[in-house]
């Protein structure tokens, strides 16, 4: 059996969606690093970001790493939970709840990916 042979269609969506989890939650982790190293180390990193802004204050370990951890999360419950998933079916069709997965995952990596580099230009 080849990796994209399975014995169902749950099992081979399974497998490519925690695959392309894995590679998004490297990047995230790979690009939260780098910025940790370049960016301010401050209590209030969104006043570097946005001085105009009346946001609230947050610190620069926070705003970085919560959306890299969020995605491990994600990422460790779909790996371990795949008979967990296979049973509590929400959408009719399994490629479309594969796919609303991939969307939200998606998001929030590109909400880890947009901070990373935000953090990166307060320091620059």
């Amino acid at each position: 059996m080849t990796f994209d042979d399975a014995r169902d269609d749950f099992s081979r969506l399974h497998r490519k969606f925690t695959l392309h989890l894995g590679v998004a939650v490297g990047l995230s982790w790979l690009t939260t690093l780098y910025a940790a190293v370049y960016a301010p180390w401050t209590h209030n990193i969104r006043a570097l970001i946005d001085p105009a802004g009346f946001s609230r204050a947050e610190s620069t370990a926070s705003f970085l790493f919560v959306m890299p951890i969020v995605l491990t999360l994600a990422w460790l419950s779909a790996y371990f939970g795949r008979e967990t998933m296979r049973r509590f079916q929400t959408l009719p069709n399994q490629t479309h709840e594969f796919a609303a997965a991939a969307m939200v995952a998606f998001g929030v990596f590109y909400l880890s990916i947009d901070r990373a580099v935000a953090a990166l230009h307060a320091g620059f």
